[in-house]
């Protein structure tokens, strides 16, 4: 066992001190609402699942809350910062709340959204509080970008976490839905108060679970796929049979639509990413312009 000591976490007073120090006004324009509980940031990383073997990506660390938490259970933590006054204070406050675990730690100036490696070991799990503009682009690029993911924990606004984990039938059910679907068993794994936070956020938080598993079997890629979902939910009250005429003539669609056993007047928010996956390969080939 290592006798090092465990990082110390930040609490309001830590969280004030610091911004005060980097003149920090949170922006809304970056979702940036700082956690001051230690008690939520201990949770996250227990509802994560990670362990000692870990390989962490953490999206916005912002004054590092979260990141100390997950430095005293993980591995390595990179932590993504496309704020370049966050991003470099951050070595500073890990070496001085986590010295013993410092050099198990890195932060990388970019916008996750963008970003295309993640320097060092192939990471094994993204805990994120991401920032809730932009939390579903953020999390399905990582998801392609990083097949080495196993499981993960994100903090997002509570209605997205509804989308996120929702099941087919489900009224929020839908392009979220059946893109994380794609990669990941999604579930809801809790809720988070607005308090823990500052400023405190006008949205309710909800933390997102998820467990890589293998994508459906079929010949259509995840762009070809992924294109019939973005048209089976751009009319929502629409049946499938109209709405996927934007991809290829009716004929083609209704063939595709036989093939896959899909009814035509179905609509997108009745289907699995399995069935997806069926009518794309259909389509595959024969799709308009």
């Amino acid at each position: 066992m290592s006798t090092s000591a465990g990082p110390r976490l930040l609490g309001p007073a830590e969280v004030r001190s610091l911004a005060a120090e980097l003149d920090l006004r949170p922006t809304k324009q970056r979702g940036q609402n700082f956690v001051i509980d230690a008690n939520t940031v201990r949770r996250i990383v227990r509802e994560s699942g990670i362990g000692p073997e870990d390989v962490v990506v953490e999206v916005g660390p912002g004054l590092g809350s979260l990141t100390l938490a997950l430095l005293e259970v993980a591995h390595r933590v990179v932590a993504l910062e496309i704020d370049d006054v966050l991003a470099a204070r951050l070595p500073a406050t890990i070496a001085e709340f986590a010295p013993d675990q410092a050099d198990r730690f890195e932060v990388v100036l970019a916008d996750a959204m963008r970003v295309s490696e993640v320097p060092g070991p192939a990471p094994t799990a993204l805990v994120a509080n991401l920032p809730y503009n932009v939390s579903v682009p953020v999390l399905l690029h990582l998801l392609a970008l990083l097949p080495s993911l196993e499981r993960g924990l994100v903090m997002v606004q509570a209605e997205v976490a509804d989308r996120l984990a929702a099941a087919p039938g489900s009224k929020v059910y839908g392009v979220p839905s059946v893109k994380a679907a794609w990669y990941a068993d999604v579930r809801r794994a809790g809720a988070i108060g607005r308090n823990v936070f500052w400023p405190a956020p006008n949205v309710d938080s909800g933390l997102v679970a998820w467990t890589r598993r293998e994508p459906p079997e079929t010949t259509a890629t995840r762009e070809e796929v992924f294109a019939v979902v973005d048209a089976a939910f751009a009319h929502r009250r629409k049946a499938l049979r109209g709405v996927l005429r934007a991809l290829a003539p009716s004929e083609v669609v209704d063939a595709a639509l036989t093939a896959a056993d899909v009814d035509p007047l179905t609509r997108g928010e009745a289907l699995r990413v399995e069935d997806f996956a069926r009518i794309a390969e259909g389509l595959q080939g024969r799709t308009a312009g």
